[in-house]
């Protein structure tokens, strides 16, 4: 249903080190990079994170309310991939933990501000 999502950076490198870094442990390198965008993924044709520097030439703004969502496929991963994310420099939103019954998530903001959690359902 997703292609992919685009979040806004201020700086291409040190965006696509992050992320790239980050979600390297769940399969996902730089798919396709054109300069100002860059495509994060497992593999072209499933969902990607893109970042990119703002085509309006526009400061890069995160929304309140936008949050990006990343499967982790355990309790232990989602451990893990908020700690990494940490070390890369992204700051805390919320440690790991049990929000509802049935939902565990950890919560970070990436160097530029976009808001995002490792979670596991069930």
């Amino acid at each position: 249903m997703i292609g992919y999502v685009t979040i806004g950076t201020r700086d291409m490198e040190k965006a696509k080190a992050f992320w790239a870094g980050l979600l390297e442990p769940l399969g996902a390198s730089v798919l396709m990079d054109l300069g100002r965008i860059a495509f994060i993924g497992q593999e072209m044709g499933q969902p990607m994170l893109a970042v990119c520097t703002p085509h309006n030439e526009l400061a890069p703004d995160h929304g309140n309310g936008n949050m990006l969502a990343f499967p982790a496929g355990s309790r232990e991963k989602v451990d893990e991939l908020y700690a990494r994310a940490l070390e890369l420099g992204a700051t805390d939103e919320g440690p790991p933990g049990e929000r509802m019954p049935v939902f565990y998530g950890g919560y970070f903001r990436d160097p530029d501000g976009n808001k995002a959690v490792f979670f596991q359902m069930g």
